[in-house]
């Protein structure tokens, strides 16, 4: 008798938490990386990483460090008049 087959599933997945651009406007600072996203209680303590996904929208320039991000979360951020470092 066969054992049923479960999915994949990617140790990245554990550590990586996805952030949506709205959720960036809960964090007071105009600087985010990833200390502020865990002051912020966007992200808990276990996430080692974190990726900003387009999903939203932002008014207020911000500037981005230390975090991936999307292609479209990219402009959105940059239209907004803030910058992505790497």
């Amino acid at each position: 008798m066969r054992l049923p087959k479960f999915g994949f599933n990617s140790i990245k997945s554990r550590i990586t938490a996805e952030i949506t651009l709205s959720e960036l406007s809960k964090v007071d600072d105009d600087f985010i990386d990833l200390a502020s996203l865990h002051e912020a209680n966007i992200i808990n303590g276990n996430k080692k990483r974190a990726k900003i996904i387009l999903s939203g929208s932002i008014e207020r320039a911000i500037t981005v460090r230390g975090v991936n991000v999307t292609k479209g979360a990219k402009a959105a951020i940059e239209a907004a008049g803030g910058s992505v470092e790497e």
